[in-house]
């Protein structure tokens, strides 16, 4: 992800929900700027409202010296960010992080944008002039995005309420899909950090990998629609006292109303499907563990 990143600067991180989406891309800016330099990433939502005068800039309302309301320029968030990795003189990345992408009006959010975040387009020779922009003493009439800004997205494709990407944004990114990822790693982690036992959370992957494939197999869903592993793992630093609740709590109240939402129309299945990810199960310190665990 970090070489596609670096050689193609806009990236998308796309995948069910609960794969850490948001949790990879600042680690990833993190990585490419080489720091971790809050100073240097900027972060905004994309949603319904967003709109080109948040995202480049516009007239924005403002109150003058004699308390009336007037309209001025101003910058938007990615244009704030390109100014000051413009004055950077030693050129080191600037991050611009989009979470939820495919919420905002992508045309009109990005505007002229569309063309200048291309990789070989972020040349002073591209520059445009935009619709509304603050004039900083030494900022040029016309602008480009610089080379040293970088954009890293995130797209949740189980939202049903959106639409697909058109192509014209998509010829601009890279696209990455993230996968549920359990197994010895993520077992470890969850046992060394919150004090679940092992041969638990192996029962709890069983039963979350045998939900996915059926998500998977199913044609009105997919593998975009699995469930991720950050559903079942807890806060660093978190203390599991009672394994069979906290899991018996994250299917109740998380992953059960996924369920019930994904299978909308046919509430049967998601009770059944709720059901078999908890039949059988024991917790740790039973004393009689079920030989038949579904």
């Amino acid at each position: 992800m970090l070489s596609l990143l670096r050689r193609e600067k806009n990236l998308i991180l796309q995948g069910p929900p609960g794969t850490g989406k948001t949790f990879i891309a600042r680690r990833l800016a993190y990585a490419l700027m080489e720091a971790k330099d809050e100073s240097r990433v900027a972060s905004v939502q994309f949603h319904q409202s967003y709109s080109y005068e948040d995202f480049v800039g516009g007239l924005r309302p403002d109150v003058n010296e004699d308390d009336q309301l007037v309209f001025k320029a101003t910058d938007g968030a990615f244009l704030r960010l390109c100014e000051q990795a413009r004055q950077d003189d030693s050129g080191r990345r600037y991050v611009m992080l989009i979470d939820e992408i495919n919420r905002g009006n992508l045309s009109r959010v990005f505007g002229e944008l569309m063309m200048l975040i291309e990789p070989d387009k972020r040349k002073e020779q591209h520059a445009v002039e935009l619709q509304h922009r603050v004039q900083m003493p030494d900022a040029a009439s016309t602008f480009f995005v610089p080379p040293n800004v970088y954009i890293i997205g995130t797209m949740n494709l189980a939202d049903r309420s959106l639409a697909l990407v058109d192509l014209a944004f998509r010829r601009r990114f890279a696209f990455e899909e993230l996968e549920p990822v359990f197994g010895p790693v993520w077992r470890k982690w969850v046992s060394e950090h919150c004090g679940v036992d092992a041969a638990f959370l192996a029962d709890v992957e069983q039963r979350i990998d045998r939900l996915n494939e059926q998500i998977a197999a199913d044609r009105s869903l997919g593998r975009q629609f699995k469930i991720g592993h950050s559903f079942v793992t807890p806060p660093d630093g978190s203390s599991i006292t009672d394994p069979l609740a906290w899991f018996r709590r994250v299917v109740e109240k998380e992953i059960g109303p996924l369920l019930d939402e994904y299978w909308f129309d046919s509430p049967d299945q998601a009770r059944d499907a709720k059901e078999k990810l908890l039949h059988g199960l024991e917790s740790p310190d039973s004393p009689n563990p079920s030989d038949g665990r579904q």
